[in-house]
This record gives C-alpha cells, sequence and structure tokens, in this order.
C-alpha cells in the first residue's frame, strides 16, 4: 500500500462543532480553512447546512471565499442521505456532497433492498443538478454493523460508482487488528470507489485504528486538529498523517511545516478553552506538547520528535549519571567531573528522603558540596 495517494478531510469544522458544543464563527471558520489550505489539506468538511438556515449560509460563504482566492482546498459539506438534504447541500453550491446513511441490524434483504433503492433517488438527484460532483456515503457504523449489510451496502454503492463510501466506527469500540479485518475486504469490493476511514477515540485508539484503517485498503482518512470531535474525538490530523507519511503513502499535507501546525493547534484550543473553559492542547499533547521533551531516565533522552527547542531534564531517584551531567552542564552548575558518580547518589538519596524530584538550588547545593 505504500506510496499510494491518500486524501485527506480535515473535518475541524463540522465533527469539531460536536465536541462539547463548541460553536465556530464565520470569521473562526475562515481563519481555519486558511491554515488548511496552508498546510495543503485536501477537503475541508465545512458544516452540516440541514441543521439551520444559517448553518448553510456559511458553508456557502467558505466555498465562496475558498473561490474567490483560488484555494486548492475543496470545501465539502454534510447531510442525512435523503432528498432534502441533497436539495439543502446543492443550495450551498459545494461539489463535494457528504452523506451519512444508517441501517439497523434488523433490516432483512427485503427492507435493505429498498433503503438502497431510496438512496438512489438522492444520488440522481445530485447527479441530474451536479455532474463533476463528488458524492461520499457514510454507512453508520461498522463497529456494530452486521457483515452482511456492510457487504451489500459497499457492493452496491460501487457499482453505481460512488466516489466515497466512509466506513466508520463511529462508537469508537473497535480495535486496529479489528478495524484491518473488517475495512480490508470491503476495500476489495469496492473497485474504484475510495474506502474512506473515520476513528472515534472513546477506547483512545483513534489515530492508531485510523492508520490500520488505511493498510487495510482505505483511501481516503478523515481527521480533526487536535483531534476534536463528538464524545472523545476522533483520530488527530497530524499525528495520523504523519505516522503515514513515513511508511511511505502519498499525503500531501505539509507535516514539516510545525510552526503552521502549532498556530493552528493553538487557535483551535483558544477557541475550545473560550467556551468550555478546558485546554485539548496540554502538555501531553503528542509532538505540540512539552511533555514529549522532559526525561528522567537518561536513556530516554534522545528522543526527535517534538517543537520544544530544548529538552527539560528533571531528576530524581530514577536519574543516572549521564543525564545528571546534562543536567548540570545545562544550568551551568559548577561540579568536580571526579565525583559525578556521588553527586548522583547524593540527589538519588535525597529525592528517595523527600519524596519527590529535587529542585535547581538543592542540586546545586549538592553539587558545591562535592567540589
Amino acid at each position: 500500500m505504500a506510496n499510494k495517494k491518500i486524501i485527506l478531510i480535515d473535518e475541524t469544522i463540522r465533527e469539531g462543532m460536536q465536541y462539547r458544543g463548541v460553536v465556530f464563527s464565520l470569521e473562526q471558520r475562515l481563519r481555519i480553512l486558511a491554515f488548511q489550505e496552508k498546510l495543503r489539506v485536501d477537503i475541508c468538511q465545512a458544516g452540516y447546512p440541514p441543521a439551520h438556515n444559517n448553518e448553510a449560509d456559511l458553508v456557502r460563504k467558505l466555498y465562496q471565499h475558498a473561490q474567490k482566492n483560488n484555494f486548492n482546498i475543496r470545501i465539502a459539506a454534510m447531510g442525512r442521505a435523503n432528498l432534502a438534504d441533497a436539495s439543502i447541500l446543492l443550495d450551498t453550491h459545494v461539489n463535494d456532497l457528504h452523506f451519512h446513511l444508517h441501517i439497523k441490524n434488523d433490516a432483512g434483504e427485503k427492507r435493505l433492498d429498498q433503503i438502497l433503492s431510496d438512496l438512489l433517488k438522492t444520488i440522481d438527484l445530485v447527479r441530474k443538478q451536479r455532474p463533476n460532483a463528488s458524492i461520499s456515503i457514510a454507512m453508520l457504523d461498522i463497529g456494530r454493523s452486521e457483515n452482511y449489510i456492510l457487504d451489500k451496502s459497499v457492493s452496491f454503492l460501487s457499482d453505481h460508482h460512488i466516489d466515497v463510501i466512509s466506513l466508520p466506527d463511529t462508537s469508537g469500540m473497535m480495535a486496529p487488528n479489528q478495524v484491518f479485518e473488517k475495512i480490508h475486504p470491503l476495500a476489495s469490493k469496492s473497485l474504484d470507489t475510495k474506502i474512506s476511514i473515520h476513528c472515534h477515540n472513546d477506547m483512545g485508539m483513534a489515530s492508531a485504528n485510523s492508520v490500520m484503517g488505511i493498510l487495510a485498503g482505505g483511501r481516503v482518512l478523515e481527521l480533526c486538529a487536535l483531534g476534536i470531535a463528538e464524545r472523545n474525538g476522533i483520530a488527530d490530523l497530524y499525528t495520523t498523517a504523519k505516522s503515514l507519511q513515513d511508511q511511505g503513502f502519498d499525503i500531501r499535507l505539509n507535516t514539516e511545516d510545525l510552526s503552521t501546525f502549532y498556530a493552528y493547534y493553538a487557535y483551535v484550543d483558544n477557541i475550545v478553552y473560550e467556551q468550555t473553559h478546558e485546554h485539548v492542547l496540554t502538555v501531553n499533547t503528542p509532538v505540540f506538547g512539552d511533555a514529549v521533551k522532559t526525561h528522567v531516565a537518561g536513556t530516554h533522552a534522545g528522543g526527535e520528535y517534538g517543537i520544544s527547542k530544548e529538552a527539560q531534564f528533571f531528576l530524581n531517584i530514577l536519574c543516572g549519571k549521564g543525564l545528571v551531567q546534562k543536567y548540570l552542564d545545562r544550568e551551568k552548575i559548577s561540579y568536580d567531573e571526579t565525583r559525578l558518580e556521588d553527586i548522583t547518589s547524593c540527589i538519588k538519596k535525597q529525592s528517595f528522603t523527600m519524596g519527590r524530584r529535587l529542585k535547581k538550588n538543592e542540586i546545586s547545593a549538592i553539587a558545591a558540596s562535592f567540589i
């Protein structure tokens, strides 16, 4: 699968507004769109027009803004897979129309045939009014749906040349091996139709599950900045894409531009904080949080990830002589290099006695005592 082109959909605006009720204004959406354009995101899922006339108007304005400024990013909108929502999406003028369809497991073969037949009416309406539209159908959801429903639906949609079939783990209940086992046979049935991966983070596996979905044959990936989305979120934009890029997949996203990524994440985090009083960009955020550059054990002090320019060292009972020396040199603390082992031993003992890591002044005093 390596070297295959993967299309990224950034759903920060649409799915992000399902994160604890956060609402993005037009100005905020335009700023988010600008970040996405600069970072070379393929598609921005700009909103859910059927929710309200004002929501539809905002999506329309984002599309017009992208057109006016000759953005490369494509603008998408989402709605239910029915005629009424399709008409609303078409009225926003977007060319990427994303629909979701939920088929209950108790649907027998006759009912399933009827649902898929009715779906064709929506598809035909879109193709008649917007011949060049890209249509995506999301099947909710692969973690709970019976295999026969997914098998038949994917074959049906592929036979009718749907551009994208989204197979979301909406409930966030799957493990990476389960995602692979579910997606792989479905991807083989999809022919020219691309399979899209959308994984929720209820069990903390969204990014890992998304990577496995791509390895299983997915060609489109749905992500959010900082993973903000319904409940515990979905896969994170940066870390998931970077992992796949490092494995050889062709992804346009500019993961080398860490300064713009950090600005994007900080901007979204500020909006979330204003409305929820909680940060999502924290010390433990992979790559962008400070903890990734903090060390206690010297053997771990060679990590390359993270935007912090300098690592931070914390000395407690677990520290070793090498890390102690790095700390003393970094903090410009005078010490007798021949007594380094004694200094380290004393730091360990004092850390154990005090039940915490030592502060700079305490470490300085220890080093001075051996001069």
